[in-house]
């Protein structure tokens, strides 16, 4: 699962991150990946199901799409990323084959909102780590690839809750999901598909 080529990828990542982090790169230059602990809890989610189906939307240069990769290599499955930055998919497509993840993680290249209608596919997890202002727009074509039983992480919810605070709300009060705010990191969002 989780060898030594994928922790030495997953260790350069937080390197890297933590030093743009300290010298003040821009948001937008960042990696903007998941915090260590965030990674591990996705991992955790998806490593124990069989032929888990993963959509991640907005892999950055893939920091968490190499732990959900990881993940579901164990009893089958697959990650398809969505990221629109080209220079970060460049740097995906690095990342994940360094760390021999390649049979098991896709990348879309492109708009989330547009990519999503396309697929033909159905999906037992989702990651939700776009922009911001994008998430219910982007819940809501997601769930049209899902089942009762499906999964959706948001990340985020806590740190940016002025923006997301909404996306929450929303997401409690449907009758049709089982939805609960987890104060891990930056905050996540999990919501369980009822119907």
């Amino acid at each position: 699962m989780l060898d030594d080529r994928v922790r030495a990828v997953l260790q350069r990542l937080e390197a890297e991150d933590a030093r743009e982090r300290e010298q003040g790169v821009e948001r937008e230059l960042r990696s903007r990946q998941v915090a260590r602990t965030t990674g591990q809890f996705l991992f955790a989610l998806v490593a124990p199901q069989a032929d888990c189906e993963v959509l991640e939307i907005g892999g950055s240069r893939g920091y968490s799409t190499i732990w959900l990769g990881a993940g579901v290599r164990s009893l089958g499955g697959r990650v398809l990323s969505i990221e629109h930055d080209p220079a970060k998919c460049e740097a995906w497509r690095r990342n994940v084959a360094e760390a021999g993840l390649d049979q098991w993680v896709d990348l879309i290249e492109g708009d989330a909102l547009d990519a999503i209608p396309a697929i033909d596919d159905v999906f037992d997890l989702v990651f939700l780590d776009a922009e911001k202002e994008t998430y219910e727009q982007l819940f809501q074509l997601a769930r049209k690839k899902l089942e009762p039983g499906a999964l959706v992480v948001a990340d985020n919810v806590l740190s940016h809750s002025a923006t997301l605070g909404a996306y929450s709300e929303a997401r409690q009060a449907d009758p049709t999901l089982e939805s609960v705010t987890v104060p891990l990191d930056r905050g996540l969002e999990l919501s369980v598909l009822l119907r």
